[in-house]
């Protein structure tokens, strides 16, 4: 039987990766981002096991009503992947831009725990699966790093997270690559992991049996590769 992921920042990079990823190893996707055209495109691309759901991660009552249609259209939601998320620029704690802080917190934060809070009652339902990005930045010590402070919550929220989860059979996994070549950066970065890399590591921690729990995957570019 066909299994459903609900997936965050699906329009572009990770998101999109793992979109294609998931539906060919035979899940069906249900797509959310702010760019309409974007996830429109994805889902011609996929087919009919992918839906397009344009909406902002940062919106509770969006994404709620995102996750509704997603249950409805598919019979349930077996995984959600809170992957939506933005960087800010490495000026520092003082020097560093308070607006641009402020909307990566909330993208990075409050948008991570809003979809997580929206998907939970249709994964208790299921005995789901949440996935959470963090990052490399979230086990490091990074200079004066915001962006890092928000991935070391995520980390941080996903432990106890899975604590909660266990209670009722579910599973929580946090994915935290290195260095990715997204358009999260302004430029190409060929050393870095692909999209593609990534994708693979949420496929592999949905795909383990429902005995096995992977807590994190941690996956960095290897230069020698």
């Amino acid at each position: 039987m066909s299994r459903t992921l609900f997936i965050t920042g699906a329009s572009s990079g990770i998101g999109a990766a793992t979109a294609r990823a998931a539906a060919e190893a035979g899940w069906r996707v249900a797509l959310a981002a702010r760019s309409a055209d974007r996830l429109d495109a994805l889902v011609r691309e996929i087919g009919g096991d992918a839906l397009a759901l344009p909406c902002d991660a940062t919106d509770a009552d969006a994404l709620k009503a995102a996750m509704a249609r997603a249950a409805e259209t598919f019979g349930g939601l077996d995984a959600a992947f809170a992957n939506a998320g933005m960087g800010a620029s490495a000026a520092g704690a003082e020097n560093g831009d308070l607006a641009n802080w402020r909307a990566m917190i909330d993208v990075n934060v409050w948008g991570l725990v809003a979809t997580v809070h929206a998907a939970l009652p249709h994964l208790r339902k299921t005995k789901g699966h949440m996935l959470l990005t963090g990052s490399r930045a979230g086990r490091a010590t990074l200079k004066g790093s915001v962006y890092g402070a928000t991935k070391h919550f995520v980390h941080g929220f996903g432990e106890n997270l899975a604590e909660e989860m266990r209670e009722w059979g579910g599973r929580c996994t946090v994915i935290a690559p290195g260095m990715v070549d997204t358009p999260f950066f302004d430029e190409a970065k060929p050393q870095a992991l692909k999209a593609e890399d990534v994708a693979r590591a949420v496929v592999y921690a949905l795909e383990q049996p429902a005995h096995v729990t992977v807590g994190e995957v941690y996956l960095m570019p290897n230069p020698e590769g």
